[in-house]
């Protein structure tokens, strides 16, 4: 299972954390937070058995801090998650469960290569989902004070499911950070969007891969997925490209990009909507154009490397061959990239957290350092880039 980083979701239209009770003893402040579902409603004695056998687990804690696997180059990263046995097993998925794809498609607009994909990245199609107690994960995660405003209503949520009975507080197990079932979604979005795709009368993401299925299309749907419309697409680039126009938070109209001498490694470019370049490691390593679609990828995992790993995969399922590597200028080590993140700061670049991972945030930093510089501004860290900066 994969699922390391957080849901970007989880990240938007987050309460200040001042305003949101953290820390302190946990027996005092799960009093607090069964007087907050109390007060939302839920019966006082139902609430004493919900979180009669919630505990912190520091397991959850060392999880959250743990992100190194976001340390690999895009490449290593897709050739660690995309095998043969993963895409002839989702080849298979395809085929026996055709129709439930036909469905999604149908109800929801959303393509059955992206489906497949997250369902193989996030839990191998199923078999393995997650080992931590669901509730004491996101407990512990709302007590800690580092989100609290972002786990605290995972809580609420798991009280609302458990209610309807389709949660067991005790047994009930899936990620580090709270996500449940097939295709690892939080409670709150379970609540929101789960679809009973089986007509059982419950929404069952560990157990039914109808509900998954569906529940997972609805989410994308309703975070902004466009149905017919592609999400990534391999692109051949000219030398002469203006290399400050690329990245993941730039766009232009495809039709400018064709006139600068892009053009699609396969097929023809989706000539008619925006896009982005993307380049994960550079202008001598693999391209791609990314449409509207890709980014609403970023709404189930905020790792840029694995929402690019998981949308090419999603294309491979569809016919696309594998990218072409390229021949890539060596990048930096996790000591090198925490250096370049505390100089990009020092220089008053936002990167975030200083955690030696290639993020969203360093990537803008580094471009806009090659560009004062005058390098080609592809956002690829490079040994050399450090020395001069």
């Amino acid at each position: 299972m994969m699922r390391l980083a957080l849901p970007i979701a989880l990240f938007l239209a987050t309460p200040a954390m001042a305003e949101v009770p953290c820390g302190g003893g946990f027996a005092s402040w799960l009093e607090g937070i069964k007087a907050e579902a109390v007060a939302a409603g839920h019966a006082p004695e139902k609430v004493s058995r919900f979180f009669r056998s919630a505990t912190p687990d520091p397991k959850v804690l060392a999880a959250d801090r743990a992100q190194g696997v976001f340390r690999k180059t895009f490449s290593d990263f897709a050739a660690s998650l995309i095998s043969r046995n993963r895409a002839e097993t989702a080849a298979a998925k395809a085929r026996q469960h055709a129709a439930l794809f036909d469905r999604a498609e149908a109800e929801y607009g959303v393509s059955r290569g992206i489906l497949l994909a997250f369902w193989a990245f996030e839990t191998d199609f199923g078999g393995y989902q997650g080992d931590f107690n669901t509730l004491n994960a996101l407990v512990t995660l709302a007590h800690d004070c580092r989100r609290p405003g972002l786990f605290r209503p995972q809580v609420l949520a798991a009280l609302t499911l458990w209610d309807r009975g389709e949660f067991d507080p005790a047994t009930t197990t899936g990620a580090w950070a709270g996500e449940i079932g097939m295709v690892q979604m939080l409670p709150a979005d379970i609540v929101a969007r789960g679809v009973d795709g089986d007509g059982d009368g419950k929404v069952s993401l560990k157990t039914s891969v109808p509900d998954a299925i569906l529940s997972g299309a609805r989410m994308l749907r309703d975070l902004g997925w466009r149905a017919g419309e592609p999400w990534l697409q391999e692109v051949v680039l000219p030398d002469t490209l203006d290399w400050a126009q690329t990245g993941v938070d730039k766009a232009l109209p495809v039709a400018d990009w064709a006139a600068m001498g892009v053009r699609a490694r396969t097929g023809a470019l989706s000539v008619g909507r925006a896009g982005s370049i993307l380049l994960p490691q550079g202008r001598k390593g693999p391209a791609f154009m990314a449409y509207p679609n890709f980014h609403v990828l970023f709404e189930w995992n905020k790792s840029f490397v694995y929402v690019t790993t998981a949308a090419h995969f999603a294309s491979r399922i569809e016919g696309a061959p594998p990218f072409d590597p390229g021949t890539p200028d060596a990048g930096l080590d996790p000591d090198q990239m925490k250096t370049l993140q505390r100089t990009l700061q020092a220089r008053g670049h936002d990167v975030g957290k200083i955690d030696g991972i290639l993020g969203a945030l360093t990537r803008v930093a580094v471009q806009a350092e090659q560009v004062r510089l005058g390098l080609p501004a592809d956002a690829w860290p490079t040994p050399a880039l450090l020395g001069r900066l």
